[in-house]
């Protein structure tokens, strides 16, 4: 996910208020209390611009145009479900929730409409790990109602079981895993709803170059594939300005070695690739002990969890993040499913990628086949960004947010 909730923004004053109430208004609890946590009630991840991958500021497209899931209302259809596949529980489960709530949205538009034609959803709770989702991908692919999934969320789980996948022709249409790798594989119903790691880290290393200006960066991984995959796009966009490097492991919650690497090497920023659940206690004590640069991440940290987490030093971090932003009508929409929880990270992808499996359905597809015939031929214009694919399952064109903790 590749894992994460924001909204988004655009150039003009019209567009960019429009955009900050649904997607740049991540706000958050009162944090967690100790070190440099707690006190972070006043802060939310606030949308800065949206970026290529040389750094360009992109105007972000009109989603006037965007597909609705409910269509004109007179499907017919039997029998028919769509899978999910995500973290619901484990330490980054909000990452899957996220994407959950925007399918959720996206089905109940279509069936209020549609009478004739009531598609199911199939969740499936991988924990967001490798592991669980090797055990439950033979319940999915031998499940013959599921035609289509959205899912794996995370690219270390779509590694072990994409293959699985594609040997049963359903095809994945994942609104969140940005390894680059996973579209190098040859997997026939493999399909990313976003920018991938080779896009998100050259145009994370141009802003820190071009808008943070710093001279020094150390640069810090964890051990998923997500980590590893971005950390290595970032590493090398960045060159010599990468003068440190630190291996930490997800799980880890303390992490004294590292911040007295940091702080000898004399670094003014720190480029951090992984997961929430480990990068607040890292700021936390990154800020304990003295580091006064800027931290920066990606879509992994890029959730409110990561600031309740880490209170009041996350104040500052710098975040980005291949997902879309969340325009207002959207966002109430969203939290009337979501029990009030705002739009998170992929949020907008997750409905959009149902959206387009769900016209599908509209158009009489009732196979697995019949839908990987209509994703492979999709092109249209969806919240997020148009979707259409390559025949590697690549978007044929991707852009990046860049957002703030305030």
């Amino acid at each position: 996910m590749t894992r994460r909730s924001v909204r988004g923004v655009v150039a003009t004053g019209a567009i960019l208020a429009l955009a900050l109430a649904g997607c740049g208004s991540k706000e958050t609890g009162s944090g967690s209390s100790g070190g440099g946590g707690g006190g972070g009630s006043d802060l939310s991840i606030q949308p800065l611009k949206q970026i290529d991958s040389e750094g360009n500021e992109v105007e972000a497209p009109s989603t006037s145009d965007a597909a609705d899931p409910a269509g004109d209302g007179n499907a017919t259809c039997s029998g028919i479900a769509l899978g999910f596949a995500g973290a619901l529980s484990g330490d980054n489960a909000a990452l899957g929730k996220n994407i959950q709530y925007g399918m959720q949205l996206a089905l109940k538009k279509h069936n209020d409409a549609n009478p004739n034609c009531q598609v199911e959803v199939k969740d499936f709770d991988t924990e967001g790990t490798p592991e669980k989702a090797t055990q439950v991908a033979p319940t999915i692919t031998g499940d013959q109602s599921i035609i289509a999934l959205l899912g794996p969320a995370f690219s270390g789980e779509s590694e072990a079981i994409d293959g699985q996948l594609d040997a049963a022709g359903l095809p994945a249409l994942t609104a969140s895993a940005t390894a680059t790798t996973l579209s190098e594989n040859g997997w026939k119903v493999f399909f990313r709803g976003l920018a991938n790691d080779a896009v998100q880290g050259p145009s994370v290393a141009a802003y820190i170059k071009n808008d943070v200006k710093a001279e020094k960066v150390f640069l810090i991984q964890d051990d998923s594939a997500y980590g590893k995959g971005l950390a290595e796009e970032v590493s090398g966009g960045l060159g010599d300005l990468v003068t440190d490097t630190a291996d930490v492991k997800t799980k880890d919650k303390e992490f004294t070695s590292v911040v007295t690497s940091v702080k000898d090497s004399g670094a003014d920023a720190v480029f951090y690739a992984g997961y929430y659940a480990e990068a607040a206690p890292l700021v936390q004590q990154l800020r304990d002990g003295g580091f006064e640069g800027k931290f920066i991440s990606a879509d992994g940290v890029n959730d409110p969890a990561f600031v309740d987490g880490a209170g009041s030093a996350s104040e500052g971090a710098i975040l980005s993040c291949p997902c879309g932003p969340a325009p207002d009508e959207f966002a109430s929409e969203y939290e009337e499913v979501s029990g009030g929880t705002a739009p998170g990270v992929y949020s907008v992808e997750g409905y959009d990628l149902t959206t387009i499996m769900l016209k599908g359905i509209d158009s009489g597809v009732t196979t697995r086949e019949a839908m990987l015939e209509f994703v492979k031929n999709y092109d249209g214009q969806g919240l997020a960004r148009n979707y259409k694919w390559s025949d590697t399952g690549e978007l044929e064109a991707t852009n990046i947010w860049m957002y703030e903790v305030k």
